[in-house]
């Protein structure tokens, strides 16, 4: 039981740095938020681990995807598709 808070702590905290690392480097279209960032940090993981999987020949695992490395690569790529099928709406709401 421990050994699950745990990870879901660690998961907490990679999202978060993942995703606040990420929105540095690639602008959202839209004002997030703490949550938000931090769930886009944690989805930028699954992501980061699904594509080094698909890229290295190698199965997801939940420990590879976790790493901050991936998670942030994951979280800009997440960010970039996000951005490329919003932006222009979002920025024609602006103006």
């Amino acid at each position: 039981m421990s050994h699950m808070v745990g990870a879901i702590i660690a998961l907490f905290f990679v999202g978060l740095i993942a995703g606040a690392i990420g929105r540095l480097i690639v602008r959202s279209p839209r004002r997030l938020g703490f949550w938000g960032t931090v769930l886009l940090g944690i989805v930028g993981s699954y992501a980061g681990g699904s594509l080094g999987a698909l890229l290295f020949h190698d199965k997801f695992d939940i420990r590879k995807a976790s790493t901050i490395v991936g998670a942030i690569v994951g979280t800009i790529v997440v960010l970039a598709i996000w951005r490329a099928a919003t932006g222009k709406r979002a920025l024609s709401k602006r103006y």
